[in-house]
């Protein structure tokens, strides 16, 4: 197009040169004249490139417009040509800005045929994607320059810009059905050849893994509750379980506990020694013994742990990535959703923050193909309910956004009514140290209840029928010597409780 032709144009290149660098911006406006115009003289053009292109893809501030009027025809559906373009324009102010109508007609006679228009469009998207890589990375120059500014949270906005960035811009393929079907028929396989017949990971309760098959690839879990009900404690039985008992490897964010703390909380579970003693370190002689033989349990098990505070969900994805490409980490879990944060980004309202860190979480867990399982709480509605039912959680009860029900695969609700002092259910059946797994939304399967029995005590959870017999173990004494324990008596006999210092029990 000669300079002339938009003499009386408005138009104003998109900041052409870099001024620090002393380069052209990546464009193609060849490419974007030859779109236009194709998009103009095909009528199934844009619907080849709208998935593809948006207006602030093009690189000059004219074409800009013209795609803009296009995309207000194609959403009106209205025809797509020349004049409707045009007349688009008009309406739009942005006639003149686009150049006037000789332009546009001009635009219709450089084509010579439509056959490339995607492969054209592509590289338009890259032309584009390149510049606001380069835009991100001088404002991000510019600020570490700033003494003023705090480095650390320059990273965090860094993080969160570069990920909104990617997240505007990839896109997934279609695929044709065929090797999708081969992957549901050897996960139905997979299924079938285990006893249990569960296509997922096993938590170690067996009423919540015959209901969900296990925890599923992909999924991201829900587990929430008020404060006290058993949150960290249920999920830290279920990792010991996974890691301790079936090797599966699993990776605890923890935003709440230290890690030792969290570590300590995994010590009671397994060891069975009361939280109390475990902190103060006054354990009877036998619980030494006892401590020393079981905590041999968790010695090299493959049990991740990470109590970054006030994790950021683009943290979080830095470092999943690398523990399932460097440990093949089958699990994440986070201790919990409230406290992450979403910082780099700017919303709103927390509400908005949390609703990006929960659909984040979901785009994770496909992009890992692994189960996410997250807590949260909930709002205090369920306190201020009567009756047994009123105090049953509700999806309704989810704190701060209603996009954690919408993003979520399965909510599930910890619920032990023993906890406000409702000891007997309608029919007179006792619900002391007995907790509830209320399977709220379950995406891709059923919802109910399962019974599971929490021992306060050592903050663990266990099936209701699970019995824990009383392990021999062997110990040194005697100066050193190896001997074995003999096994501890039935715990209600008196001649045993008159041999224990003030009635302690060891299991």
């Amino acid at each position: 197009m000669a300079e002339t032709d938009r003499k009386k144009s408005k138009y104003t290149p998109k900041t052409p040169i870099v001024a620090d660098m002393g380069r052209m911006q990546p464009q193609a406006r060849e490419l974007e004249e030859a779109v236009l115009g194709a998009i103009m003289l095909e009528k199934d053009a844009y619907s080849i490139v709208s998935e593809i292109l948006k207006p602030e893809c093009f690189y000059d501030k004219a074409h800009e417009s013209i795609y803009g009027a296009i995309v207000d025809l194609a959403m009106s559906q209205r025809p797509v040509d020349m004049l409707t373009v045009t007349e688009q324009l008009k309406k739009r102010g942005e006639l003149e800005l686009a150049g006037g109508a000789f332009y546009i007609a001009q635009l219709t006679g450089k084509i010579a045929s439509t056959a490339h228009i995607e492969f054209h469009a592509r590289i338009i998207a890259q032309k584009y994607l390149a510049r606001e890589l380069i835009s991100f990375t001088a404002q991000v120059q510019g600020k570490a320059f700033d003494e003023t500014i705090d480095v650390e949270d320059l990273m965090q906005e860094a993080e969160g810009k570069l990920f909104e960035i990617s997240q505007r811009n990839v896109k997934k393929d279609v695929t044709q059905i065929n090797p999708i079907i081969k992957d549901a028929m050897e996960l139905l396989q997979k299924a079938a050849n285990q006893k249990e017949g569960l296509s997922g990971l096993r938590t170690g309760f067996t009423g919540l893994d015959k209901m969900t098959s296990g925890w599923q690839n992909s999924d991201l879990v829900i587990i929430a509750a008020r404060p006290a009900m058993g949150k960290t404690a249920f999920v830290l039985s279920m990792a010991k379980s996974m890691s301790v008992n079936h090797n599966i490897p699993t990776a605890v964010f923890s935003l709440e506990m230290s890690n030792v703390q969290l570590v300590n909380r995994l010590i009671v579970n397994v060891c069975e020694i009361p939280g109390e003693k475990i902190k103060s370190g006054q354990l009877a002689p036998y619980e030494w013994e006892q401590l020393d033989f079981k905590i041999k349990e968790l010695y090299d098990a493959p049990i991740y742990v990470d109590d970054t505070p006030s994790l950021s969900v683009f943290e979080l994805r830095t470092k999943a990535r690398r523990l399932v490409r460097e440990h093949g980490v089958k699990i994440i879990i986070i201790d919990y959703l409230q406290l992450m944060n979403a910082s780099g980004m700017g919303f709103g309202s927390r509400e908005q923050e949390v609703s990006t860190i929960s659909r984040s979480l979901k785009g994770l867990a496909k992009e890992l193909n692994i189960p996410i399982i997250a807590l949260s709480q909930l709002n205090r509605g369920v306190e201020n309910r009567q009756g047994i039912e009123g105090k049953r959680p509700q999806l309704a009860d989810l704190r701060e956004s209603g996009a954690i029900e919408q993003d979520a695969d399965m909510v599930c609700f910890i619920h032990r009514p023993e906890y406000y002092k409702i000891t007997e259910d309608e029919r007179g059946n006792s619900l002391i140290g007995l907790a509830e797994i209320i399977i709220a939304k379950h995406r891709n399967g059923a919802t109910g209840d399962v019974r599971l029995r929490f021992k306060s005590e050592f903050a663990k959870f266990m099936n209701v029928d699970e019995d824990t017999p009383v392990q021999e173990f062997s110990s040194s004494m005697n100066g050193g010597g190896n001997a074995q324990m003999p096994p501890i008596p039935e715990a209600n006999s008196a001649d045993f409780l008159k041999q224990v210092p003030n009635n302690e029990m060891p299991f």
